[in-house]
């Protein structure tokens, strides 16, 4: 319930350098900025949030969980995604990683931004909707490979987010969308950190962001008497 609730709030690799070129210098991170990083939709307990319910079974959970924040990402990046393109955007980029897309046959690919996007989304759509990957009637067995199914579209949507604050944060904070960019990126982080989701290894390009937005929330002083 509660992360239904949070839902209907937010909806309102490789280090390869190309072409054998050094990554350019590491701009100043404007997202770090206090004014920006205070700035959440919400103000409970996050590790509280996803934690698993005594009553739930745990790939019911992975599954739920998994398909809100598909939805959300999706969400969240179809706000800027006209400020995403081919030309603005010639790799998928995030710190100074490069992401690159591999196909089915493990063939690798270095496409533009809006397409790895594509990709990614196009592929996690088909995953989440089938029912033999995320069975949905009852008494329908969850598959083997479920677990590495969920770690590999919580990757994915890592690089989204990654991509999202390292090249869009100026125009979600014209947007004035950067509470819910937050909120929403805290919520994941905490999320696959619970159950082991994402490699460290992966999203340690984002840590400084990471320590600041999933510290837990102060508590609010007591009102003076």
């Amino acid at each position: 319930v509660r992360s239904h609730a949070l839902g209907q709030v937010l909806e309102q690799k490789s280090k390869t350098k190309p072409n054998g070129k050094k990554p350019p210098a590491e701009e100043k991170k404007q997202y770090l900025e206090a004014e920006f990083t205070k700035v959440r939709v919400v103000d409970f307990d996050l590790k509280e949030l996803v934690l698993l319910p005594r009553e739930i079974d745990l790939n019911e959970w992975l599954a739920s969980n998994t398909t809100t924040f598909f939805n959300l990402i999706n969400l969240q990046y179809s706000t800027i995604s006209e400020f995403c393109t081919g030309d603005t955007c010639q790799a998928m980029t995030a710190c100074n990683t490069i992401y690159y897309w591999y196909d089915e046959r493990g063939k690798k690919t270095k496409c533009t931004a809006p397409q790895y996007v594509d990709f990614v989304m196009s592929l996690v759509q088909k995953l989440v909707t089938e029912e033999e990957n995320f069975p949905t009637k009852y008494g329908k067995e969850f598959p083997n490979s479920f677990d590495s199914l969920v770690k590999k579209i919580c990757r994915y949507l890592f690089h989204v987010l990654a991509h999202l604050y390292w090249a869009h944060f100026k125009e979600t904070v014209a947007l004035d969308l950067q509470g819910h960019l937050n909120t929403l990126y805290a919520h994941f982080i905490v999320f696959v950190r619970e159950f082991n989701l994402v490699d460290p290894k992966e999203t340690c390009i984002m840590d400084d962001l990471s320590e600041i937005l999933c510290a837990p929330v102060p508590p609010t002083p007591a009102p003076a008497r």
